[in-house]
């Protein structure tokens, strides 16, 4: 199985921490933002990093680093966009997507979501984990999965269709996929669910907890 390329999304405002680069900060003595390109590298042929604002600040990673090109931060598709464009410059097929701020993703994410897309014309699978009983009483008991948007496979035959989406003004990530009939790859949430992000303070104070 050839390997996909893949991109991390780092594009986002991180208005929940206060601004700034999520990615940066860091949980134990390495930063998000290095744990997350550590166990996306092996799965992936390439790599990119999908960031707006001066790149500079990134270079220790040595990667590309894409901006949007749909402007006003048009939240997580507009990197997938980025990401595809990107790919298709390198003649590749498809992408796999990571969050820069989830530092525990499966180490299997990239091989699961390209199985579970065997025989799509154009593969699109998002990663999903089953909820927990509490995230059930608070849905009513409605889907039993969490789709991570952020977690996916993206085919590049499909940008200019994700573009054309975008400009309309879709930000929904499962409006788009499900429109293509976008399949899902379940993964275990035992002991925790491992697309835990870093939203907040606390969150930040749980992946440490976590780390250990």
């Amino acid at each position: 199985m050839t390997k996909p390329l893949g991109v991390i999304l780092a594009g986002g405002l991180a208005t929940r921490m206060g601004g700034g680069d999520k990615g940066l900060l860091h949980v134990g003595d390495t930063s998000l933002l290095d744990r997350v390109c550590d166990r996306l590298r092996p799965q992936v042929a390439d790599m990119a990093l999908n960031a707006n604002g001066d790149p500079a600040r990134f270079a220790d990673l040595g990667l590309p680093v894409i901006a949007d090109s749909i402007e006003g931060f048009a939240g997580p598709l507009a990197g997938v966009l980025a990401g595809l464009d990107w790919a298709a410059e390198q003649g590749a097929e498809v992408i796999v997507t990571a969050a820069a701020d989830t530092p525990f993703f499966p180490t299997d994410l990239a091989a699961r979501l390209m199985d579970a897309a065997e025989g799509m014309e154009h593969p699109l699978v998002l990663a999903t984990t089953p909820r927990t009983g509490d995230e059930l009483l608070k849905s009513g008991g409605g889907k039993r999965i969490n789709r991570h948007p952020t977690f996916g496979l993206w085919p590049v035959a499909l940008r200019d269709d994700l573009r054309a989406a975008l400009q309309d003004g879709l930000r929904k990530v499962v409006i788009w996929t499900d429109k293509h009939d976008g399949r899902e790859a379940l993964f275990s949430a035992d002991p925790f669910d491992p697309f835990f992000n870093v939203n907040t303070p606390a969150d930040l104070e749980r992946a440490e907890e976590l780390l250990q």
